[in-house]
């Protein structure tokens, strides 16, 4: 049996919140299916809005510090990543895209990465495509074919249950059939000046 690492970013702004509920669903769909598949998960949650400060403070130096430098790392050095975020004015929240801004563009090459979004209305199911998928496919993940969208209406239905569970096992195939991440530490060399300015 192998460990597979699986990193869950949630950017809910409120404690509960649905973003997070979605979150730990798609991160439950997921290790039950490599569980299945003779694998066992350890999952680490993300939750952005405890490193509010300290990406506002990244967004000045240009270094990750305290709690956000083992948040990168945990995103970056997992064999799989679900990626959360509510919806706001038809895209992911801002909150969401500065997390991601933090990381190197080849952080993320290649990782398995399920996409997942809430909001208060099934209008605003379409920022999964126009403005997820592009962001992830910036930065060269191996994003998966279901996404999981769940509107207001949608909690309790059968219909989230089986997009959960199809996304799940999408997921976990895609997981196990990779070699266990050895990704080097995105931190053990500074990044270069001209790196710093091509990111402004």
């Amino acid at each position: 049996m192998s460990t597979r690492s699986l990193a869950v970013v949630s950017a809910g702004l409120r404690e509960p919140s649905s973003t997070r509920m979605l979150a730990d669903r798609l991160a439950r769909a997921t290790a039950e299916a490599l569980r299945e598949q003779g694998d066992e998960a350890v999952v680490e949650v993300v939750e952005l809005r405890t490193l509010g400060h300290d990406l506002v403070n990244n967004l000045v130096s240009g270094f990750p510090a305290g709690e956000l430098k083992g948040a990168v790392e945990t995103v970056t050095g997992a064999d799989g990543l679900i990626a959360v975020t509510p919806v706001f004015q038809a895209s992911y929240s801002g909150l969401f895209k500065t997390f991601f801004d933090v990381l190197d563009k080849d952080a993320l090459e290649n990782t398995p990465t399920l996409l997942g979004a809430t909001g208060g209305t099934p209008r605003h199911s379409l920022a999964i495509d126009f403005a997820m998928r592009p962001l992830f496919a910036y930065l060269r993940a191996a994003v998966q074919p279901t996404a999981v969208y769940a509107a207001t209406e949608d909690w309790g239905s059968g219909e989230l249950v089986d997009r959960l569970t199809r996304a799940g096992r999408e997921l976990a195939g895609t997981i196990a059939g990779r070699a266990p991440a050895a990704r080097p530490d995105p931190f053990e060399e500074p990044v270069p000046f001209e790196r710093l300015l091509s990111r402004e």
